[in-house]
């Protein structure tokens, strides 16, 4: 039972004899291998990749914030897109021949994705915001398909990839941290006590932690590296946790559990896994508990100087943490290499694990049936206020981690009525903020359903869907092919044991399945797709994932180029010329045509990135030909009505840049121009309730009847809107029904 069931770990020489980086020291106390023999010079470049990985996730973050700002975002889409097309063509060109090409399926279908966004601006409520995004899901596609082909073409990369993952989300989280501790310098007008800093948003900054907290497993768990840096996963998964814990996200706590299970599931270092996660959650509970009993840190609209004082407090107490959880990690790492447990001390410490994980699960069943609605009872109520839309929603302090209720159920529910509205094609990508008004019961603005399937659904109906499943299908495919989690491959329609040794490779890919889902249950639940920082987190570890292709041990892979080598014959034994000759031009030529289809296709891929990247920027042209437009309105009436022309060229389907050509016109005397300017923003997005609202506003002083109408309109698209009421009601008192307009 307990060898079958226990998280117990696989020997040492499971891992050993597979030769890789993570071979066992031989107990001694080292960085694994010759890594300390190296020069200076040689380990500092070879961290250069993992610097730069996690340099550019770091910007991307503090760039794009929650991807709600259009000029940080655009700015961001471009650097993703043009910085994927040369990555992409630099792998095409060095990329080994022969090498097959792993994930070619999900990146296209990603890119189908992309182009649905796009084709439904056809039929989108606003189309501009389709525009939008499909830019940004181009720039996903770009990054996804340039992590295909790097790891096609550098498969050892898959460390800098790790471990950029790694100080990217220690970076982050450590940033996050300082807005609490240093709340005067960094965070002086935030009146909750939740994280959310750098995204401005809690659940990404706690889902960020719980992806990081699992690239963290893997950095603490191998067998070599320096033996610094894999200590330093102690503090780096303390912070993680922390982090977690004080962005008060739940369902970041609930993902991380499920990713922290599946890592322990399938990958065989589970007790070095278990011991960094139970050093790590014992140094976060004391910094946790001293934040959630301190009700200057706990506590809504507490006072600056307040803040400012406990979160210093606060600031000595996680440097504590932090010391003591480094101290740990190189005492355990010393221990351990120089007095590795035997096979029977890892299994009585598997099964002690295994027995202390069922009784925490009692107790917490037995404390539940100790409630006055009981286990059965307690289950049933809060699943019920989760998907109640009506449900009362928890503050911003640590009782909504044990709370049920949320405002989800209620986006939920209008996503769903938006689908079954507009069921095939949905209403254009980021149509739902806009045809969500039409049910929506209060005046809260939502952008987004914070649930990728239920704004799929809205965006794009029961198209958008089938796409999804069949880009996680091609996905799952080639994530198997690579790492077979399950130790186990479809051949001739049955699953087949795989003999597939756990290599310091396999394990890496693992770790990255690991985040990937992570990734993808929290967005089942959230709208953390459309933050950048973390989506292209979780894109970078699937792109590398699906591109590396079938993993083989060291023999069999021997094997095949011997088998190889003897298959060649003369043209690479060394014949005579007469026996080289055909075959040797024949060969050349061949070699020739790659070459030139690698330029052509590396080629491409530039031009298409920088394609990508100029309709990614008309947008943002547009927003600030409209801005310079309305700031030259009062004094350059001609100058502004030009600027707002080039800004309606550039754009031609953002209602804004209609708006604004509207004003300038008005501003020169074209009252007939700017009439008929909005009338044509009305007509191309009838579903809008915005294009209404400004043509009524226009005609209320000119034709109070046709401001009714107008006005009519966008009452019955946005009923819930104040503004929209209050000019209604201006129009009815204009034509004289003033009475009526009381009686609303």
């Amino acid at each position: 039972m307990v060898s079958a069931y226990a998280p117990t770990e696989a020997p040492p020489s499971v891992l050993r004899r597979t030769g890789g980086d993570e071979a066992s020291s031989g107990g001694k106390w080292s960085a694994g291998g010759s890594a300390l023999h190296q020069p200076r010079g040689t380990r500092l470049l070879a961290l250069l990749p993992t610097v730069l990985i996690a340099g550019a996730l770091c910007l991307i973050t503090f760039i794009a914030g929650g991807g709600l700002e259009k000029g940080p975002t655009t700015s961001v889409e471009l650097a993703i897109t043009i910085g994927a097309g040369l990555i992409s063509a630099a792998a095409i060109l060095i990329a080994p021949e022969g090498r097959p090409l792993s994930g070619a399926s999900a990146a296209g279908l990603l890119f189908v994705f992309a182009a649905l966004s796009a084709i439904s601006i056809a039929w989108s409520v606003t189309p501009n915001a389709s525009w939008e995004d499909a830019s940004r899901l181009f720039a996903y596609a770009s990054l996804f398909a340039a992590a295909v082909l790097s790891a096609r073409a550098a498969p050892s990369g898959w460390k800098a990839v790790l471990g950029g993952v790694v100080l990217a989300a220690s970076v982050i989280c450590a940033y996050a941290l300082a807005t609490k501790v240093f709340p005067g310098q960094l965070d002086p007008n935030d009146p909750y006590p939740r994280l959310r800093a750098p995204y401005g948003y809690w659940n990404a900054t706690g889902l960020t932690a719980a992806m990081g907290m699992i690239a963290c497993l893997w950095l603490g768990s191998r067998r070599s590296g320096h033996a610094v840096i894999t200590a330093l996963a102690y503090p780096a998964i303390g912070l993680m946790l922390i982090t977690l814990m004080l962005s008060y996200s739940r369902g970041s706590v609930a993902v991380a559990v499920l990713g922290a299970a599946l890592w322990l599931s399938i990958v065989p270092l589970r007790l070095r896994g278990a011991t960094l996660l139970i050093a790590g959650a014992l140094g976060a509970a004391i910094a946790v508990g001293f934040d959630f009993a301190e009700s200057a840190l706990s506590s809504e609209n507490v006072a600056l100087a307040q803040r400012i004082a406990a979160g210093h407090r606060l600031g000595v107490l996680l440097l504590g943490v932090l010391i003591a959880l480094t101290a740990a990690g190189l005492t355990i790492g010393f221990l351990t290499a120089r007095h590795p447990p035997r096979e029977r001390t890892r299994r009585r410490a598997g099964a002690a694990l295994f027995t202390l994980l069922v009784l925490a699960v009692l107790a917490g069943a037995g404390a539940l049936s100790l409630t006055h609605r009981g286990l059965a009872g307690t289950i049933t109520h809060d699943v019920n206020t989760l998907v109640n839309p009506n449900a009362v929603v928890p503050g911003n302090t640590p009782g909504r981690l044990t709370s049920a209720g949320s405002v989800r159920a209620r986006y939920w529910q209008q996503a769903l009525e938006v689908f079954e509205a507009h069921p095939i094609l949905g209403v254009g990508a980021e149509g739902y903020a806009t045809a969500r008004l039409r049910y929506q019961t209060g005046n809260a603005y939502v952008v987004h359903a914070h649930s990728y399937v239920m704004q799929t659904l809205a965006d794009l109906g029961l198209l958008g869907i089938i796409v999804t499943l069949a880009l996680l299908i091609a996905w799952i495919a080639a994530a198997g092919a690579a790492t077979h989690p399950l130790n186990r491959r479809w051949h001739r329609w049955r699953w087949r044991k795989v003999a597939l040794e756990y290599t310091p490779e396999r394990i890496g890919l693992l770790t990255m399945v690991c985040i990937v889902v992570t990734f993808g249950l929290h967005s089942l639940e959230d709208w953390t797709w459309y933050v950048p920082g973390t989506a292209c987190v979780a894109l970078l570890c699937a792109g590398w994932v699906a591109g590396r292709g079938r993993l083989h041990t060291s023999a069999t892979a021997a094997g095949r180029e011997a088998i190889g080598a003897r298959n060649a014959g003369p043209l690479h034994a060394g014949g005579t010329a007469a026996q080289r000759g055909p075959l040797h031009t024949r060969s050349t030529l061949t070699t020739r045509s790659r070459r030139r289809l690698r330029l052509l296709a590396a080629a491409a891929a530039l031009a298409a990135s920088l394609l990508i990247a100029w309709s990614q920027w008309q947008p943002q042209r547009s927003s600030e030909a409209s801005a310079q437009a309305l700031s030259l309105l009062a004094s350059h009436p001609r100058q502004a009505l030009a600027k707002a022309r080039e800004a309606h060229s550039i754009d031609p389907l953002s209602a804004g840049a209609m708006f604004t050509l509207a004003a300038a016109q008005q501003g020169n005397g074209e009252a007939r121009a700017a009439e008929t300017t909005l009338l044509r923003a009305a007509q191309q997005q009838p579903a809008n309730p915005a294009t209404w609202l400004a043509l009524g506003r226009y005609e209320l002083s000119r034709d109070p009847q046709a401001a009714l109408r107008e006005l009519r309109a966008a009452l019955y698209l946005d009923p819930q809107s104040i503004t929209v009421e209050n000019e209604y009601v201006l129009a009815l008192r204009a034509t004289g029904q003033g009475a009526a307009a009381e009686s609303r």
